[in-house]
């Protein structure tokens, strides 16, 4: 019987910081409560995926500051950057290409500086409203 390998779920890093600050909902009064709306609304888009990217994904949520104590759930892994939360995104996107230089990476975020820092390794990038819309 033929073995077939299956390829990697598509990578998903959401700039936590980046999307929870695209909408003036008053996230700023609950830093740590709005990062977890957040994660809570990812759970969907792990399963089904986004438009133009069938689920399931593999999804992780960078946070930072008062967020950093934000937990995961099974269909989202959070992961707290101890410095910059771009610095730790750019980190994730180089080791999952490293271990899989073919691996898909897609990057949630509107920051143009960080958005050019993952595209030169080789994600792609796509805006916060695909998963505000969600």
């Amino acid at each position: 019987m033929e073995q077939y390998e299956t390829a990697p779920l598509l990578l998903l890093v959401v700039d936590g910081a980046n999307v929870v600050g695209s909408v003036p909902d008053g996230w700023w009064h609950d830093r740590h409560g709005a990062a977890e709306r957040l994660r809570d609304s990812l759970v969907a888009i792990a399963d089904r995926g986004l438009p133009e990217h069938p689920g399931p994904l593999e999804v992780v949520l960078v946070v930072e500051g008062a967020a950093r104590g934000v937990t995961g759930l099974p269909e989202v892994r959070v992961v707290p950057a101890d410095g910059s939360g771009d610095d730790r995104i750019v980190e994730l996107v180089r080791e999952a290409r490293a271990e899989d230089p073919a691996r898909a990476c897609l990057v949630v975020t509107a920051d143009r500086a960080l958005r050019a820092r993952v595209a030169e390794l080789g994600a792609d990038v796509t805006g916060p409203r695909s998963v505000r819309s969600q």
